[in-house]
């Protein structure tokens, strides 16, 4: 989901989901079905990634890590498309993805 041009992680759409409604019901089942995390947990966890000031990490990467919570580098470099994350930039993210799981 985009919101305000920011892309968001599935845990952080929720919030701006209103479930009141059946047709957005079916969506809120949707999202739940496949994230794990709260929509605090994620907004917590991307301010975490977003304070590691890395230049190669883009708001859309931080909103597919959220979803995906990679368990190793392998996994995290398959996120990013144009770069690849040094050893030292992996271990930063991954040690973040490892609070939430």
């Amino acid at each position: 989901m985009i919101h305000k041009n920011q892309p968001l992680s599935m845990a952080e759409s929720l919030e701006f989901i209103k479930s009141s409604e059946e047709e957005n019901a079916e969506i809120v089942g949707f999202i739940k079905k496949f994230s794990v995390l709260s929509p605090e947990q994620g907004k917590e966890m991307r301010k975490k990634i977003e304070e590691l000031k890395l230049l190669k990490v883009k708001p859309e990467n931080i909103a597919k890590i959220i979803d995906l919570l990679p368990d190793n580098s392998a996994d995290l470099n398959k996120i990013f498309e144009d770069v690849s994350l040094d050893e030292d930039e992996a271990n930063k993210i991954l040690d973040i993805v490892k609070q939430y799981k």
